[in-house]
C-alpha cells in the first residue's frame, strides 16, 4: 500500500478539507451500511491510503486522516485541537507565590456546537446506548428537524468545524501560537512572513508531520492544499522549504485553493496592485517547492457554469468550498485505486495511479515543475449505455 499524508494550510483549505473528509466519511458509513448500494461496497477503492488505525486511551479502534491541518489561533470553533476521541487534558492551576498583588482573569466562553453537531454527538450517543444494549429500542429519537439543521448550515457556518463529521486525532489540528490576527487581516505573503517564525513553531509542525510519516509503510506523496489568498501562502512555503529538504524523494502535489468572492470588492488600484504582487511572490515561492500545482477558484462560482445546476453564494465558504472539495475528491480516487496485475507502481485497466505517476504523464520526463490547470464538470454528465 502506497500512503498518502494530507497537509491543509489556511483557513479556506480548511474548509475545503472538511467537506473532503465528510466525502470520505459518507463513503466508509455506505461501505458499512448493509442495506447500502452494492457499489459502495467495491473493494476496489483503499481507503487506507487516507487513513490510519489506531486506538485511543479507552482501547477503542479508531480509524483517522492522515492530515496535518494549520490555522489561526480560534480557528476551531467549538472543536478542541485535541480532536473529539481522546480525552482533553485537564490544565491545572499554579499558585504564583512570588506575587503579592492582585491577580485578575480574562476568559472567554467557548463556543457551543449548532445544531448539526449536537445532532451527531446524539446519534452517536444513541448508537452505543444501542450497541451496549443489544435488541433495545429504547434508544431517544433526535430532537432536531432536518430543516432546522439544514437552515443551522446554510446560514450558521463560521467555522470549518461548523460542519465537520469526522474524528481528528490529537496531531492532526494545530493553531499558530501569537497569531491572533483575524483572516480578513491576514491577507498578504508579507504579513504571513512577519508574523510567523519557523524557528518558534517549525519544529513542532515538523515533528507533527514526522509522526504521520514514520507510520507509513511506502508513503507516495504529499497531498498540500494551500489557502494561498493571504498571509498563509507565506507560512505554508516555509513548511513547504522543510518537507522538501527533509523528504527529498517524496513528491508534493499541491492545490492551491482560493475562496470565491475574495476579492470582489476592491478598493482602490494600490490593493490590486498589492494582491496582484502577492500572486506573484506566493505563485513563484510555492511552485518551486512541489511537483505539482494546481490552482483551484474562480472568482465567482455564482457567475459559473456550475450556477445553472447548483444553488451557489460566493460570500458563503460553506458552498464553494464544497464544490472545490468534490474535484479533489475525484481528482485523488486514482491514487486510492488497487492496481490491477503483477506491477503496482505504472497506471492499470482499474485506474489505478500514484502521485509520482500523475507528475511523470503531465511533466514527461522534464525535471521542471509542472503547472496545471482544474476544469471539472459540475454536476458530472449523465452515463448512459
Amino acid at each position: 500500500m502506497k500512503e498518502i499524508v494530507t497537509v491543509q494550510v489556511g483557513d479556506f483549505a480548511n474548509f475545503v478539507g472538511s467537506h473532503f473528509w465528510n466525502f470520505q466519511d459518507e463513503l466508509l458509513g455506505l461501505a458499512e451500511d448493509p442495506f447500502a448500494d452494492s457499489f459502495f461496497k467495491n473493494q476496489d477503492l483503499n481507503m487506507d491510503v487516507l487513513y490510519r488505525t489506531g486506538e485511543t486511551q479507552q482501547g477503542i479502534p479508531s480509524y483517522t486522516p492522515r492530515l496535518l491541518s494549520i490555522n489561526l489561533r480560534g480557528s476551531l470553533g467549538s472543536m478542541s485541537s485535541r480532536g473529539t476521541l481522546y480525552t482533553e487534558v485537564a490544565s491545572t492551576t499554579l499558585d504564583v507565590v512570588t506575587w503579592t498583588g492582585g491577580v485578575s482573569t480574562q476568559a472567554s466562553e467557548p463556543y457551543k456546537r449548532n445544531l448539526f453537531l449536537q445532532s451527531l454527538y446524539e446519534e452517536e450517543e444513541n448508537l452505543n446506548m444501542i450497541n451496549e444494549i443489544r435488541g433495545s429500542n429504547n434508544g431517544s429519537q433526535s430532537e432536531y428537524e432536518d430543516k432546522d439543521i439544514t437552515e443551522c448550515l446554510e446560514n450558521g457556518v463560521q467555522f470549518w468545524t461548523d460542519y465537520s463529521k469526522v474524528h481528528y486525532h490529537p496531531r492532526s489540528l494545530y493553531e499558530l501560537n501569537g497569531v491572533w490576527a483575524d483572516v480578513e487581516e491576514f491577507d498578504n505573503y508579507g504579513i504571513g512572513r512577519d508574523s510567523f517564525a519557523w524557528a518558534a513553531q517549525g519544529e513542532e509542525i515538523s515533528d507533527r508531520l514526522r509522526f504521520f510519516v514514520e507510520e507509513c509503510d511506502h508513503i507516495q506523496g504529499f497531498q498540500f492544499v494551500v489557502d494561498d489568498s493571504g498571509g498563509f501562502s507565506a507560512v505554508a512555503a516555509e513548511f513547504l522549504e522543510n518537507i522538501v529538504d527533509e523528504y527529498t524523494n517524496i513528491p508534493v502535489l499541491l492545490y492551491a485553493v482560493q475562496g470565491s468572492g475574495s476579492r470582489t470588492n476592491l478598493q482602490s488600484r494600490k490593493h490590486t496592485v498589492l494582491e496582484d504582487l502577492h500572486d506573484a511572490v506566493s505563485f513563484s515561492r510555492l511552485s518551486s517547492f512541489c511537483k505539482l500545482i494546481v490552482p483551484v477558484g474562480l472568482p465567482s462560482l455564482s457567475k459559473s457554469k456550475a450556477s445553472r445546476f447548483l444553488h451557489i453564494e460566493d460570500a458563503k465558504h460553506y458552498h464553494s468550498s464544497a464544490v472545490y472539495a468534490a474535484a479533489l475528491h475525484s481528482i485523488s480516487l486514482p491514487f486510492r485505486m488497487v492496481p490491477v496485475g503483477p506491477t503496482s507502481d505504472a497506471c492499470s485497466v482499474s485506474g489505478a495511479v500514484d502521485v509520482h505517476g500523475v507528475v511523470q504523464m503531465l511533466s514527461g520526463q522534464g525535471r521542471q515543475n509542472m503547472v496545471s490547470v482544474l476544469d471539472v464538470a459540475m454536476p458530472a454528465p449523465a452515463l448512459t449505455e
